[in-house]
């Protein structure tokens, strides 16, 4: 007896099987792909299009403006959920496929999961050259999609209808492994998703992926165990794979029974409450002075759930103490080995709950927990500093803009950020008080994914108060979804800081001696150079143009007041506040490498060279 079937078209079948996919961690089940974005052309629109359409009861769709925007909403969605649940994102072919490429990029460097479905090249090659295809001389199986390939974590192009079957099942298990995970790709030839075969049911049959927590190995338990015992002045590095985990519970008990202090990558920020004891903020070149302080003459490095990047670890220059090693908890092999360290791969919190078990009774010395929580203490005075305001009427500064949205977010509030100098600020000033709220995207610091990531975060966490942080340069990257969040009626608050340029790459151009050169948005000058009045362009009517309810803020007591009437509306709203240019951010207490010319005759350029090559110098190998 033949085994039941179901005819239908490849994307048809596809769509099916997506609505069918589950994961499930500690019990909890969700849809691993609960949704689709999708912006429709000819590569898409018959196929997958139809089959949206076909199966809207099961597979919701979302409208969005922009490819790479929508890639960016998803990955929102998937860090907000910790990676439990995803979307997928169609286009059509030519450029909706390859605008898809920096949204991938953001993704898998992020270790987050979405699954793209960009629309191909006839696979039968029949009417070649059709629009929009790439027609290369010597390999005519190559399109543009195969610019995905590297920034893919799995990668097909399906030929037949047939193929889908093998070809989904690996996206899924990609998807859903957390040491695996990024974006996925399955490129879709536009005539296979309108032909029909007959798909054996058992593809449709519900379908759970479990999320493993792997368990420590024992030997490595045990010589994890015997570094930390021996250690006198460990650090914890607290990376994003603490939030991936849910383990910042775990994290706490541990840093509770140990009394070792915590300091925290971008991606971690939040993995203890700022009001701990033992939380010294961020690491590293946008770290705070105690975190770094404590870096440079730890004697061990733990690392947990970290990919160590040269902002961590100040580009090589941060840990100073001669005798340091490295302890690294992670997921991945690839990860847990960097810096020469001992290693320690399994899930986050059972590593932590093991290490916790482990070392009962371990403390470290009064003394040293007595001076790590005085150098927090110091660096709370610094952030109180930053953020007050001496004159209510005056215009605000940047860090004062961070100081009067501390005093208006909840503790549930989600605060977005990704590019420009509001990233540094933020990891070095930023009080978190919830392990959600701290959203920056720094693995790619891609301009442009705040609002559509805002977006992504809002539909995930239905009712929560999200607020995309973005300046003038980020925002004319990347406004068009919230056009999309109009439509959508999600209450997205931005906070739009006006300061007429690229106000983080013009200190580092000045820095590295660029002289600013091209990062500021004004007029040329007699001279040719762009140093004239500022442009005349009034990005809150733009805003205000696309749909959203605009606040100007002038003062730091109207910015207050905007902000609290943003966080109360149940509208799209931009609070629109020019700041004044006068740098009141703590300065960097750790080095990064950008490197400086060798040789110029411009003094600016010189003099950078010769600071360049003192810090440098610094620079340590970990072996």
């Amino acid at each position: 007896m033949s085994a039941p079937t179901r005819r239908l078209t490849t994307a048809q079948a596809l769509v099916r099987f997506l609505s069918a996919q589950y994961t499930e961690r500690d019990g909890v089940r969700r849809r691993l792909i609960a949704g689709t974005w999708g912006i429709f052309g000819h590569g898409n629109v018959a196929g997958i299009g139809q089959a949206l359409v076909e199966y809207a009861d099961v597979m919701p769709y979302h409208q969005g403006r922009n490819e790479q925007s929508m890639v960016h909403a998803a990955v929102g969605y998937a860090r907000q959920l910790d990676r439990l649940s995803a979307q997928a994102v169609t286009t059509s072919i030519g450029p909706g496929a390859t605008n898809l490429v920096t949204g991938a990029a953001l993704a898998t460097i992020n270790r987050l999961p979405v699954l793209l479905l960009p629309g191909d090249y006839f696979a039968s090659h029949a009417p070649d050259p059709l629009l929009q295809q790439l027609e290369h001389p010597v390999e005519a199986d190559v399109s543009v999609n195969d610019t995905l390939r590297p920034v893919s974590r799995y990668f097909d192009r399906i030929n037949r209808p047939e193929a889908l079957i093998p070809s989904a099942l690996q996206a899924m298990r990609v998807l859903a492994d957390p040491a695996e995970t990024g974006a996925v790709t399955l490129a879709l030839p536009q005539d296979v998703q309108a032909e029909a075969y007959d798909w054996p049911e058992e593809f449709f049959a519900e379908r759970v992926w479990y999320v493993r927590r792997p368990a420590p190995d024992p030997v490595e338990l045990k010589a994890a165990v015997e570094a930390i015992r021996s250690a006198g002045r460990p650090l914890i590095v607290a990376g994003g794979g603490v939030h991936h985990s849910e383990a910042e519970d775990a994290l706490k008990a541990f840093v509770e029974a140990t009394g070792i202090p915590v300091a925290s990558t971008q991606a971690g920020k939040g993995s203890l409450r700022h009001d701990h004891p033992a939380d010294l903020g961020g690491i590293g070149h946008t770290g705070t002075a105690v975190s770094d302080e404590l870096a440079r003459t730890a004697d061990l490095v733990i690392g947990v759930g970290t990919r160590y990047t040269d902002f961590t670890t100040a580009s090589g220059t941060l840990f100073r103490n001669p005798d340091v090693r490295f302890l690294n908890l992670n997921i991945t092999g690839f990860d847990a080995h960097k810096l020469a360290a001992r290693t320690l791969v399994c899930d986050a919190r059972s590593g932590l709950e093991k290490l916790a078990e482990e070392l009962a009774g371990h403390h470290v010395s009064e003394a040293y927990e007595a001076e790590y929580r005085a150098g927090k203490e110091r660096w709370d005075e610094v952030v109180e500093a930053a953020y007050r305001a001496a004159d209510d009427h005056a215009v605000p500064t940047q860090t004062q803009v961070l100081g009067a949205l501390d005093a208006t977010v909840g503790d549930d509030d989600v605060v977005i950020n990704a590019a420009g100098s509001l990233p540094g600020d933020l990891h070095k000033l930023w009080r978190s008080r919830s392990p959600r709220q701290y959203h920056l995207e720094y693995g790619y610091s891609c301009m442009g994914y705040e609002i559509p990531a805002g977006i992504g975060v809002q539909q995930a966490a239905p009712g929560t108060p999200v607020w995309a942080l973005v300046g003038d340069g980020t925002y004319l990257m990347m406004p068009t979804e919230i056009v999309t969040a109009v439509q959508e009626g999600l209450p997205l608050n931005i906070v739009l800081i006006q300061n007429h340029g690229y106000a983080s790459i013009g200190g580092l151009s000045q820095e590295t001696g660029g002289e600013r050169f091209g990062t500021a948005y004004r007029f040329r000058a007699a001279d040719g150079t762009f140093t004239g009045a500022p442009l005349p362009v009034d990005l809150a009517a733009n805003a205000a143009s696309l749909g959203m309810d605009v606040l100007r803020a002038k003062t730091v007591r109207e910015l207050r007041e905007a902000l609290a009437a943003a966080r109360a509306s149940d509208r799209p709203t931009c609070v629109y506040v020019e700041t004044d240019p006068a740098a009141t951010a703590p300065p960097a207490e750790a080095w990064w490498d950008v490197p400086v010319a060798e040789t110029a005759t411009r003094e600016a350029a010189v003099e950078a060279r010769e600071r360049y090559d003192r810090q440098v110098a610094d620079r340590r190998r970990h072996l």
